[in-house]
């Protein structure tokens, strides 16, 4: 790999994330804010620093699915700013290609157990602010029963056994998973 690709990669990571910073400026933040991610690797040494920044909103004795977060809308995947994902390499959800950049997560839970991760081109806004015009694309993730309640939401990007990456999303008693590849 040349010198030049290397340094454009950076430059457009480092650019994805500028561009995503005064969304984590605002005031008025609910929940405790984290930052999730780490290096996955693709086939043929391509390696990628996939990081996804939300909030962590607490269950706090309510319910979370169907009331808090309500089926067949939406929901920011987090407390208060979209959910932000941002990588210095393209990735492979499903049949969706993700350029290198920065994106909105978004999850779409159904009451009958199935779910879309949204993958959205605007960045930037609030998390209530969603435009569907802006998806780039919907793809399944596959839901889990937890045998211990996540108190805290969490999200996790995590090195998928059968190769490439593994986002999940746990709280309460429910885990997604949606798992991605790396692009050359």
């Amino acid at each position: 790999m040349s010198m030049k690709m290397n340094m454009t990669r950076i430059v457009l990571a480092a650019a994805a994330l500028m561009m995503a910073l005064p969304v984590y400026a605002q005031r008025g933040r609910t929940s405790p804010h984290e930052a999730a991610g780490g290096w996955i690797q693709g086939e043929g040494g391509a390696r990628a620093r996939v990081t996804v920044y939300y909030g962590r909103p607490f269950a706090k004795g309510r319910t979370i699915w169907g009331e808090l977060v309500p089926y067949g809308k939406p929901w920011r995947l987090g407390a208060d700013e979209a959910t932000l994902l941002v990588s210095d390499r393209s990735l492979q959800f499903g049949d969706v290609t993700v350029p290198a950049g920065a994106y909105s997560l978004y999850l779409l839970p159904q009451a009958d157990g199935t779910a879309k991760l949204i993958i959205n081109k605007q960045v930037g806004q609030w998390g209530t602010q969603y435009d569907e015009k802006q998806d780039l694309g919907r793809v399944d993730a596959k839901k889990e029963t937890l045998n211990e309640p996540v108190e805290q939401l969490t999200i996790a990007v995590d090195r998928n056994p059968s190769g490439g990456g593994l986002l999940k999303i746990s709280w309460d008693k429910t885990q997604y998973s949606v798992p991605f590849t790396v692009q050359r």
